[in-house]
């Protein structure tokens, strides 16, 4: 049973008047009220973001994948499994570009099992390739929560203490068939500082929500496609830190991409190595390890070899910004500025929402689609910017 502190469903709260959020203006229309909702969406992930807390920037992610009976169903346009896979691989270019020294894997559950698709890594086109190969595959049998978590656990056990570590599941189905008492197997990698959030694609299930409170993970259910969507472009933020997280230094590598290896001959890269075409990762070109001379074709990527992790410059740089993120833009009215000021100072358009939004530091104006961009993607102010004197 539910515990009595938890809060209850919807259709046991009081009756709402939701049209009364909606007013109408002296001319009688109802389009400010309107865009006022649109622009509170639009803000909600950047005013709901975690200040002041611990985050892991480094993170180990396993994602699991419903391929049950209950992905047939066709509720998400063409079927659940066809829509899925298309937001996923989207997901994946999101999560490395917000997340680019961190690692991910892919794992499926089917017939009662689960079964891995990728182990971790850094490799984009590796995953959007397997989860490309998943859409022929044929969904059958049931899902066991139970198995995905132990095997995504077991993938994480190793992971060392300074990074995070976290499962992510997309369930369809409305059960989980289990081996055993699935609350013990979520009290294990909650011991081992896992965190397990789930997106649900049916209905709200019990067993899921009491999963991801033991875990200190987040379970939501989809509205439609775009929520999903939004579900998950919230997981590509780092959350903040399960018990206790190591602090310490962390050795890498910053390797120069080069032509030659020393004595310019051909080579085969890492990556490749297992590769049944020949003709890729063979060649000069690459990235080569600074401690023991292996060869990669991308970066970042820990090295087979001897283990340093090995990263650019930029990618220290854009997982930075999680650290320190940009300050929220004040919301002020649009009628409060100066007519002739009333542009967009990023894409010079006439401001013509009810507010703007203003950066506290430089005073510059924004809308609230560049708003939404500088915090989302940009993570820096560009009046801000554009006054920093040059360094000689």
């Amino acid at each position: 049973m539910i515990d009595e502190a938890e809060p209850g469903y919807r259709w046991e709260a009081e009756y709402e008047k939701t049209w009364e959020l909606l007013q109408e203006d002296e001319a009688g229309s109802l389009q400010a009220s309107v865009d006022e909702i649109v622009q509170k969406a639009k803000r909600k992930r950047l005013l709901d973001r975690p200040i002041n807390v611990k985050l892991g920037i480094m993170r180990h992610l396993c994602v699991v994948i419903d391929m049950s009976d209950a992905m047939n169903d066709k509720d998400l346009r063409p079927n659940r499994q066809l829509a899925t896979l298309k937001l996923l691989e989207k997901f994946v270019e999101e999560f490395f570009d917000q997340n680019p020294i961190s690692q991910l894997g892919l794992y499926i559950m089917k017939n009662k099992r689960c079964e891995m698709i990728t182990e971790l890594g850094g490799n984009i086109k590796r995953h959007t390739t397997s989860l490309a190969s998943l859409r022929t595959m044929q969904c059958q049998g049931e899902a066991s929560l139970q198995n995905a978590m132990e095997m995504a656990s077991q993938n994480l056990r190793h992971v060392p203490g300074h990074a995070s570590r976290e499962i992510l599941i997309i369930f369809g189905s409305l059960s989980t068939c289990d081996p055993g008492n699935i609350m013990e197997t979520a009290k294990a990698i909650k011991s081992q500082n896992v965190r397990c959030s789930i997106i649900g694609l049916a209905a709200g299930v019990y067993v899921c929500q009491k999963i991801c409170q033991e875990t200190q993970g987040k379970y939501n259910v989809i509205l439609d496609e775009s929520h999903f969507k939004d579900l998950l472009t919230e997981q590509t933020s780092p959350p903040p830190a399960v018990g206790v997280t190591e602090s310490s230094l962390i050795r890498m590598g910053f390797p120069q991409h080069e032509t030659t290896a020393g004595i310019g001959k051909s080579s085969m890269c890492m990556c490749h190595i297992d590769s049944k075409d020949s003709s890729q990762g063979f060649g000069k070109n690459g990235y080569f390890c600074p401690q023991c001379w292996s060869k990669y074709c991308e970066l970042p990527v820990e090295c087979v070899v001897c283990g340093l992790t090995l990263v650019s410059a930029p990618h220290l740089a854009r997982s930075y910004h999680h650290l320190f993120p940009l300050q929220p833009f004040a919301e002020i009215p649009t009628a409060d500025i100066y007519r002739p000021n009333r542009l967009c100072y990023s894409c010079q358009k006439h401001l013509s929402e009810v507010h703007a939004y203003k950066c506290g530091q430089c005073s510059h104006v924004f809308c609230i689609d560049c708003d939404v961009f500088i915090h989302e993607i940009h993570h820096c102010c560009p009046g801000c910017a554009s006054k920093r004197t040059p360094q000689l």
